[in-house]
């Protein structure tokens, strides 16, 4: 099958030609008939298999029936998790629909929010998002969500992992009942089918390969190693080996810096991405080591989806992923579009339970190796996979909210907050009692603004409550 015999414009298809695209993934197969009939779809498949073009090229075609979208209007909205996967995304939209007259845009915090403003005013008819700079640009009346056609929600279970699901509710208020809605997602869990169940209406499910699969395109491989050793190791595997370009994956972001500190320490050009790096910093580090500037691109969990570079030779779990699920989407981000890749992770003794878990979650032994120089002092457990089905998560409870809050509070960007300091929590000024309170502590306003008036200070005999009686 080619894309000619799915229906396509010839402008979409001028488009995918110039890109060397001639042949449909599965998934884009039996999405793109779905999408063009109207009806709303709940599509699972792998990473790396085509999702993004499987709602994207229908949807510009879609589109291309209505008429162009009014001032501060959106046409199509496209909700992803992170700033990376919605750059890549509205970079596809912008590629196939180079000949096509819909104009597209994409907004995600981090960066200032006027420029975005402006490109809204005339309207666009794809609008790819983040959710908390959505909210922020709607409360500010730069964009109206009333004339949506078409909702799609890319990577849907990561998105309630990062803890979207408020967002998504208030998003979800502001749309039009009368939609086209589109679920991509790796997996369908039982929170994913939840959510789905109440903003999709009679969809048509597609699947292409099981859950939490790894490609077969996808080499993988863990070595023993000491956690004192991982760092020499990682440089001996890249310069011996003759790697060119190398994914890295940290659990935090100090130890991402620290890595690519460390690297680039021995000679080995390396950038640090994660969620306390600007925007601008990311995108300079993903573009840098897209073109080659850097061999090695240092990451935390936010770029496991999201980031797309053409044939990714090697993807080095430096940490093994604290969610086993997230172990596929990983080394998903090489052996990408029918190309070869290798994946490597570095297990010390203290991560057995973890690489046991990634093993069930998968159904496969990940086979091992030890390499001479850097011998681990005890060597691994042997594993013994476990075939047993996994429990279902539950999902998590979300925290109390009065109607207020719920209603009117939308993030100011798409980062985490702070919590907020409890008045115990607050500690005394310098040379104060700890267990004491302050003498004079600001008293706490009221809802109009004005402090209240003080009473006159009391006797410590004066303040007790009278006693009981008999």
């Amino acid at each position: 099958m080619n894309f000619e015999s799915l229906g396509l414009d010839p402008r979409i298809l001028k488009a995918l030609a110039e890109k060397g695209y001639s042949t449909p993934s599965p998934i884009q197969e039996q999405a793109i008939p779905v999408v063009l009939s109207g009806r709303d779809l709940m599509a699972a498949a792998q990473t790396g298999t085509g999702k993004t073009a499987g709602f994207t090229l229908p949807m510009l075609q879609n589109l291309l029936k209505g008429s162009s979208a009014r001032n501060n209007q959106v046409r199509a909205l496209v909700l992803t998790p992170t700033r990376e996967l919605a750059q890549q995304v509205a970079d596809n939209v912008a590629l196939y629909s180079s000949h096509l007259p819909l104009k597209s845009a994409v907004v995600y915090g981090g960066v200032k929010i006027n420029p975005q403003m402006q490109r809204l005013r005339g309207g666009v008819d794809v609008l790819v998002a983040t959710p908390g700079r959505l909210l922020d640009l709607h409360n500010q009346n730069a964009l109206k969500l009333n004339q949506i056609e078409i909702l799609v929600l890319d990577e849907a279970d990561r998105m309630l992992d990062m803890g979207f699901i408020h967002d998504l509710k208030r998003i979800m208020a502001l749309l039009p009942p009368k939609r086209q809605t589109l679920l991509f997602s790796a997996t369908f869990s039982a929170p994913i089918k939840e959510l789905a169940a109440r903003m999709v209406n009679d969809p048509a499910e597609v699947s292409v390969s099981p859950a939490n699969t790894k490609a077969t395109s996808i080499t993988h491989q863990v070595f023993e190693v000491d956690k004192a050793n991982k760092l020499k190791l990682l440089t001996h595997l890249i310069k011996q080996e003759g790697w060119r370009q190398v994914l890295v994956f940290s659990k935090t972001k100090h130890g991402a810096n620290r890595i690519a500190t460390a690297l680039n320490g021995t000679g080995i050009g390396a950038a640090a991405i994660h969620g306390n790096k600007s925007q601008g910093a990311r995108t300079k580090a993903l573009a840098d080591f897209k073109s080659g500037e850097v061999k090695v691109l240092v990451a935390t969990d936010i770029a496991a989806r999201g980031i797309d570079i053409n044939q990714l030779p090697y993807v080095v779990n430096f940490d093994l992923p604290k969610v086993p699920e997230d172990y596929v989407h990983r080394i998903g981000r090489t052996g990408r579009a029918g190309e070869t890749g290798h994946a490597v992770s570095f297990v010390t003794g203290e991560d057995a339970k973890e690489l046991f878990a990634i093993e069930r979650v998968i159904g496969e032994l990940i086979p091992r190796s030890v390499e001479a120089k850097f011998k681990p002092s005890q060597p691994l457990p042997e594993s013994k996979l476990d075939t047993r089905p996994s429990k279902p998560k539950k999902p998590k409870k979300p925290k109390s909210q009065s109607p207020e809050q719920g209603s009117n509070r939308a993030p100011s960007s798409d980062a985490k907050r702070a919590p907020s300091r409890k008045p115990q929590d607050r500690k005394p000024a310098e040379g104060q009692n700890a267990s004491k309170p302050a003498a004079r502590r600001p008293k706490p306003q009221t809802e109009s603004g004005d402090a209240p008036k003080r009473t006159p200070n009391r006797s410590r005999s004066q303040n007790r409550a009278p006693s009981k009686t008999s």
